[in-house]
């Protein structure tokens, strides 16, 4: 099977950016989600960007 990166569909809650990096990667996409709100909050905003740059660059599923 081959693996790709993509913005997922099902289970989406904005952009299916988080959705797709848990399916992606095998893990819980609660776990995806409250990492990626811990990173946005300590990181002083540059997680956000990441988001919305991956929203941008990953293809639909």
């Amino acid at each position: 099977m081959n693996k790709r990166l993509h913005r997922s569909e099902e289970g989406q809650m904005l952009c299916g950016v988080c959705s797709g990096l848990a399916e992606y990667s095998g893990n819980d996409v609660s776990i995806i989600r409250l990492l990626a709100v811990v990173l946005s909050l300590f990181s002083f905003g540059s997680a956000v960007l990441v988001y919305v740059i991956l929203a941008v660059i990953l293809p639909k599923e």
